[in-house]
């Protein structure tokens, strides 16, 4: 059986920029990059004004040293540029920030805030700029229970490679004990575990993670559990490429159940034109509670490369979500993002 690693596996490492990463230094095994984007665009919606705004810029330094016998560390530091548009203080926080150790056969061990292997299968229809799986990020806490970007994090991947029967992507992931303040109260998480498991074979990919751990909340303590799964085919930007993602939650301690899903079609043209479009839904239902539908949108997109680092975006996101007389509101976007 021929092992290997950052395949598929560790493919949401790379996603925030790696691939325009400048590298500044390179020698005798040591190197030193810089990467990152920033973006501006326009915002509007039907409910609210046309603004100036961007999308989720960001700058990174990674570096890397190789150790011998095919070990190798790497570093990586990433910022949030949030308000490099306006005057303000406070434009740096920290998405990511961690040290990785790799090896051919033996995997990959990372410690630090970092994309969870939870994300590896929960990402798969996270991929358009402009409008994308929002449920994974909703409230302030999702790093701390890390099915996206994860704080203070440790995890570990491996591949093992069948040849034409395909390849096994494995990970697991532990979190130690955080709190996130509320008004009025606090929320306590104990340690968190995730297990992940995905399967890729001739283009296709499906997979599964899940993610436990308690939670102290007001009215009590017990677990918070998440499962996901997901199946996709092709390579976003290449030709055709479709995903799906269905997540359930359940919160022991409210007694709430979520069921969040999200399908992306999307297809790039020769000339770079990337045409999208996503569904995204997601309930919610407490004990002796009618499910309730917490959002539903539709996003019609298109993406172009002006340059192999430029790329101007636009979408148009149907607000589909009108129970209980709600009032809708939908959004579009068109901006552009310049890749450092």
């Amino acid at each position: 059986m021929n092992k290997k690693i950052l395949a598929v596996a560790i493919s949401a490492a790379a996603i925030s920029s790696q691939a325009f990463a400048v590298e500044l230094y390179n020698n005798d095994g040591t190197t030193f990059a810089m990467g990152g984007h920033v973006s501006v665009n326009l915002n509007g919606s039907e409910e609210g004004n046309t603004e100036v705004g961007t999308n989720s810029p960001r700058i990174n330094f990674t570096a890397t040293q190789d150790l011998g016998n095919g070990f190798t560390v790497d570093a990586r530091g990433e910022w949030s540029l949030a308000n490099f548009l306006e005057n303000g203080e406070n434009s740096f926080t920290t998405r990511l920030g961690y040290i990785g150790l790799t090896h051919d056969e033996l995997g990959r061990t990372v410690v630090g805030t970092q994309w969870a292997p939870y994300y590896d299968v929960a990402g798969a229809t996270d991929m358009p700029i402009a409008f994308a799986n929002d449920f994974l990020y909703a409230g302030s806490d999702f790093a701390k229970i890390g099915l996206t970007r994860a704080d203070d994090m440790i995890s570990y991947r491996n591949g093992f490679d069948f040849g034409d029967a395909g390849a096994l992507n494995l990970g697991v992931a532990w979190q130690g004990a955080s709190t996130t303040k509320v008004v009025g109260e606090s929320d306590e998480y104990k340690d968190r575990v995730q297990l992940v498991a995905s399967y890729d074979f001739m283009g296709a990919n499906l997979g599964y993670a899940y993610s436990t751990g308690d939670v102290v909340r007001a009215a009590g303590k017990n677990s918070l559990d998440f499962h996901t799964v997901s199946a996709s085919y092709g390579s976003y930007g290449n030709g055709l490429y479709l995903a799906a993602v269905y997540l359930m939650g359940e919160d022991k301690v409210t007694t709430v159940e979520t069921d969040a899903y999200e399908v992306l079609a999307a297809y790039a043209l020769a000339n770079s034109l990337n045409l999208s479009i996503n569904y995204e839904t997601a309930e919610a239902k407490a004990e002796g509670i009618a499910k309730e539908t917490t959002r539903e949108e539709l996003a019609l997109q298109a993406e172009y490369n002006f340059a192999s680092n430029i790329v101007g975006y636009t979408g148009y996101q149907f607000d589909l979500n009108d129970e209980n007389n709600r009032t809708t509101d939908d959004k579009w976007v068109i901006g552009a993002r310049f890749y450092l």
